[in-house]
This record gives C-alpha cells, structure tokens and sequence, in this order.
C-alpha cells in the first residue's frame, strides 16, 4: 500500500496530503470530499486503513476516530445536492477537492488524489490508480468522507423518514426506487441524475 508514500518521502518531499470523495453516485444527499495529511502513513495504528468499500461499516467508524486522533491535518467540504444539480457532478467535486485542500491547517507539498487530478491547483498533485487501495493517506480520506457523509445520510433519514436513506444513504436501490415512486423526489434528491428527472417530467 505504501510504496507511492515512500518513494515520495524518500525524496524529501513531506508533507503529503491524501484526497479523496464519498457520494458521487447516489442519487440523494451531498457530495463529500476529505483531504488528510498523516504524520506517519507507516503507523501501526494504520495497518487496518483501507479504500471504505473495503472496510464494514462498525470499522470504518473505529478508524475515523484513529485517523481522527493521529492525523496531523483534516479538512472536509461538503457540496449539497443542489449544487452538485447546478454544476455537475465531476465539476463539483474538483472544485471541492481545491477546497478540501486549501483548508487544511498545513500547506500539502504533494497532493495525492484517487482517479481524478485535481486541475486549477497550485500544489503539485497526481492522481493515482485505485489510489484508495494502494496510497494510506487516500484511504485515510476515503473512511473520513464515507463516514461523515454516511452520518449526514443517517440525520436526512430522521427528516425524510420515508425514504430509508439511513439505509441506502442515497444510492439506487429497489427500496429507495419504490419510496420515490410513492412519494416523489425531496429537496435532497439531485433532480439532475436521470432516474429522478425522469420522474419530474
């Protein structure tokens, strides 16, 4: 998992912040991205980080207070359902990738982003393949988005109790398609994904 964190350190190059999203392809609910920078990627404390869809949820919840504690810098930037309406989704979530990082309490020297490179970002930065998998600062960013926005789908779930986001957390689902069928989309659907415009014509 290390040998990207490695290469970079080993050449002096220190502080490397990890980027990283959760929610890009629900249908309800905010995009959130994470940015972390971590001391030491190499801790024993983070053996068990890994990409989130990889991890059960009562672990991710374990390691978000590890990551948490250990972490020498955390910024997360929620994006709403409606601006990820009005300027798309890729878009949204580069822009908030800029965001994420310029909110971090300590300048990156490297960005290191999982699938997608961050344009328009003054800090060098490479997106890397699969980098939840391979790079611990991406994954430690990877648990810090899935939990804060899985905790976010859960309060939406006391507000919008019929449609059991605390369940789904917003994706498609055979559930989550009969409740909009028998309700009708809220203000936290994104009427711009095609499964709930469809249902607004």
């Amino acid at each position: 998992m290390k040998a990207i964190e490695e290469l970079l350190r080993n050449a002096g190059i220190s502080p490397i912040a990890g980027v990283d999203e959760a929610g890009r392809g629900p249908c309800a609910g905010p995009l959130v991205i994470a940015a972390v920078i971590l001391k030491d990627p190499f801790a024993p404390e983070l053996a068990s980080v890994r990409d989130s869809k990889e991890v059960p949820e009562s672990k991710r919840e374990a390691l978000f207070d590890v990551i948490m504690a250990i972490a020498e810098s955390v910024s997360v930037i929620t994006v709403p359902a409606a601006e990820v309406d009005e300027r798309g989704v890729h878009v949204a979530n580069l822009d908030g990738m800029r965001r994420a990082v310029k909110g971090l309490q300590i300048e990156p020297a490297y960005v290191l982003t999982d699938g997608y490179a961050i344009e328009g970002l003054a800090i060098p930065n490479v997106a890397v393949w699969k980098g939840d998998q391979v790079v611990t600062a991406i994954s430690a960013a990877s648990i810090i988005a899935k939990v804060k926005r899985d905790r976010m789908m859960v309060e939406l779930d006391a507000i919008y109790p019929q449609y059991g986001f605390a369940q789904h957390k917003g994706y498609i689902t055979a559930a989550h398609t009969a409740a909009l069928h028998a309700h009708g989309p809220c203000a936290e659907h994104r009427k711009s994904f095609s499964n709930i415009a469809s249902l607004l014509r």
